[in-house]
């Protein structure tokens, strides 16, 4: 299945301050990160991000915030997305059918989330190097049980160019420089 840009948002989910040094290889995951939402505002997708009970966990880490200073994060202390009724109506307003996602955790509130919207007919894309757990294996487990329900499983560089579709646009130029 061809996922299509202009059927497309990104969600960000919860990558936030207090639990992010304790996630696996948490550098490489912001860097990749970065690279994605730079792409996903090349692109002009639209985007929804998330925090799981700021009160705790903090705001989410500066290199995303920076990036996304126009949109706001939705509280939730649910661990599906999809249990927050302000981000059901978020998604409902953006009408999309991919939802193309980053975040932490990847076994937790990343996977309920996938699993909700394929249970609500949506198609969850899991962007695999821009999400994590704290132990690896937890992340490995979760991408095997996300792909076994149905949901696309890819990569940053990847999503970014079958977005974009053909070469030689000014979109394609910023997201080849981009990547590399």
């Amino acid at each position: 299945m061809r996922i299509i840009k202009e059927q497309s948002c990104g969600l960000i989910i919860d990558i936030q301050e207090r639990l992010f040094p304790h996630i696996y290889k948490h550098e490489i995951l912001a860097n990749n990160t970065k690279i994605l939402i730079k792409g996903f505002k090349i692109l002009e997708l639209p985007l929804i991000m998330t925090q799981q009970y700021t009160p705790g966990l903090g705001e989410t880490i500066s290199v995303v915030r920076e990036l996304l200073p126009e949109i706001g994060h939705i509280e939730k202390n649910c661990f599906s997305c999809y249990d927050e009724p302000i981000f059901t109506d978020s998604l409902k307003r953006v009408n999309k059918k991919f939802v193309i996602i980053a975040g932490i955790e990847a076994h937790v509130c990343v996977l309920q989330t996938v699993l909700d919207l394929l249970a609500n007919s949506y198609v969850p894309v899991i962007v695999e190097n821009c999400i994590s757990s704290r132990k690896n294996r937890d992340k490995k487990t979760a991408i095997g049980r996300m792909r076994q329900e149905g949901a696309i499983i890819t990569t940053y560089e990847s999503i970014l160019f079958e977005l974009t579709r053909f070469a030689g646009t000014p979109q394609f130029k910023e997201i080849s420089r981009l990547v590399k």
